[in-house]
């Protein structure tokens, strides 16, 4: 019985998932957990650094140049992003700054270690 339950309790984890997925890209989507959204911010966030790090490794952005403008990119897309693609009331979720932040260091330290791989594989021998 308790094997049941936790396949139940999977099951319901997939399509939590995976309809926080399709809100993520529906704008105006409604969110009841606090939690779902921030998830999304989350791994929102890790695709922005991922892309950035590669367009940024390929340029080639150097040093404080290419760091300012990864903050102010995931920043400012994230922003744009809860505020007019989704509109949600940011005193929610803590304020702006509660969601501008959320994740931004794990993003960051992704962001690092794509740039300097691309980076490194292109212009290095």
């Amino acid at each position: 019985m308790a094997t049941k339950r936790r396949k139940g309790e999977q099951e319901d984890t997939k399509l939590s998932s995976t309809s926080a997925w399709k809100r993520a890209i529906v704008s105006g989507s409604k969110w009841q957990e606090k939690d779902e959204f921030l998830d999304v911010i989350y791994w929102g966030r890790q695709i922005v650094a991922i892309l950035c790090g590669v367009i940024w490794g390929v340029i080639p952005l150097k040093g404080f140049l290419g760091i300012a403008l990864f903050c102010a990119a995931s920043a400012g897309i994230l922003y744009v992003y809860f505020t007019s693609f989704q509109g949600v009331d940011e005193e929610d979720y803590g304020g702006v700054w509660e969601l501008t932040k959320e994740g931004f260091m794990s993003s960051f330290a992704l962001f690092l270690v794509i740039w300097i791989i691309v980076y490194s594989a292109l212009f290095f021998d």
